[in-house]
C-alpha cells in the first residue's frame, strides 16, 4: 500500500487505501470522517499512516 499522489488532499493516506480496495477516494474520506464521531485513536491511526506508509512511486513514461 502506498500514499496516494494523485488522490490526495492532506497526506493522501485515504487516496491510498481507496486505491487499493478499489473505492472511490471521497467514499473513504467520508467514511474517515464519520467514523470521527465514534471514540476512539481515528486521528492517530491517520498520522501513523502518514509516517509509516510510503509516497506511491512516480510514474515514468516511456515514449
Amino acid at each position: 500500500m502506498y500514499r496516494s499522489r494523485e488522490h490526495k488532499i492532506i497526506a493522501g493516506v485515504c487516496g491510498g487505501i481507496a486505491e487499493r480496495f478499489g473505492m472511490p477516494p471521497t467514499l473513504v474520506r467520508l467514511l474517515f470522517l464519520l467514523s470521527c464521531v465514534l471514540p476512539g485513536p481515528q486521528f492517530v491511526i491517520y498520522l501513523i499512516m502518514w509516517v509509516a506508509v510510503p509516497k506511491a512511486p512516480e510514474k515514468h513514461y516511456q515514449y
